[in-house]
């Protein structure tokens, strides 16, 4: 039997197998984060897709998803744990709600620096909760970055001190760790996603809030709060997580070059990060917000007298003071 092949049936035969072999090639990995578009974060993620890209020949295809395109914080973390997305970059507390030690990574009053913190990232102390979560979560850690000091904000009250708190509706994120800290300090917390709280500042419905000062930049809190209080309360790192089904399908070489380009943009984010916030009190207050350098004592006390006690038994014995001195 002769089988005639033409030049439209040849061009057709190589169209389906260049279309089938990328299919078959390429890795698509989707990464999301609740952080708004604008933030240091997601040029980090971008960046480090368009590296992947460059560097695997197409056979990486890294696709971002900020804003919380994707569901809350919880969800994030909720779908990269199953495989439904593959990477996840968020609060270390959050993970806090999977492997409890977690949450100690961002404390209140931990942190001395950002050296502090990528030194304890790197220590020992980090292996039984990284294998803990891949084991339970199927979640591996593959990087962090850093993603600021936190400060509180408010619509109408002045806070000074502590005492100013009281009564005072704090949205927080949903970490129990969060809820203490607002609760030492006599707060209500409201626990609320972060895609809803623009709104919610904007009308009243919570008096205040924390984040980092890029955080309050790129998401637009300025706009409807008042007042910026320089608490430095927490100091917060996020992990980057990737599905370990996912982890594991990528050879040593793809393997290596996505740690490779998440440390360098990682490093470049924590830069960046520093840079705005050197100056960003000064352009909220040229903006209009009045900034307030209060008793920082009296934020620290408090939760510092109840916080150790109250997580070791979630947090193991003895590391709080691993992690104080890493």
């Amino acid at each position: 039997m002769t089988i005639r092949v033409t030049r439209r049936t040849a061009l057709a035969g190589a169209s389906v197998f260049a279309i089938t072999g990328r299919a078959r090639a390429a890795t698509v990995i989707r990464w999301a984060t609740v952080v708004a578009a604008t933030h240091p974060e997601v040029a980090m993620m971008n960046k480090v897709a368009a590296d992947m890209k460059e560097q695997a020949g197409g056979a990486i295809e890294i696709q971002v998803y900020p804003n919380g395109q994707l569901g809350s914080s919880r969800d994030i973390i909720e779908s990269a744990s199953s495989g439904a997305t593959q990477m996840v970059v968020e609060g270390a507390a959050q993970f806090g709600q999977f492997v409890a030690p977690f949450s100690i990574l961002e404390a209140p009053y931990v942190w001395r620096d950002v050296a502090h913190i990528h030194r304890a990232l790197a220590a020992p102390l980090m292996d039984g909760m990284i294998n803990q979560l891949v084991a339970e979560r199927s979640l591996r850690m593959i990087g962090a970055n850093y993603y600021g000091t936190r400060h509180v904000t408010s619509g109408t009250r002045v806070v000074h001190t502590a005492d100013d708190m009281k009564g005072f509706k704090l949205r927080i994120p949903e970490v129990d760790t969060y809820r203490a800290m607002a609760e030492a300090w006599g707060a209500r917390p409201t626990p609320l996603n972060i895609g809803e709280l623009y709104l919610a500042l904007s009308q009243g419905a919570v008096d205040g809030e924390e984040n980092p000062l890029p955080t309050i930049q790129s998401s637009k809190f300025n706009e409807v709060q008042k007042y910026l209080v320089l608490t430095a309360h927490i100091m917060t790192p996020r992990p980057i997580m990737i599905n370990e089904r996912t982890w594991m399908s990528l050879d040593a070489k793809h393997q290596g070059l996505l740690k490779a380009a998440i440390t360098k943009h990682s490093h470049d984010q924590d830069d960046e990060i520093i840079k705005q916030e050197e100056g960003l009190a000064d352009t909220f207050a040229k903006g209009g917000m009045t900034v307030i350098k209060p008793d920082i004592e009296s934020f620290r006390k408090p939760v510092i007298a109840v916080m150790p006690h109250l997580f070791e038994a979630k947090w193991g014995k003895g590391l709080w003071e691993k992690v104080l001195a890493a």
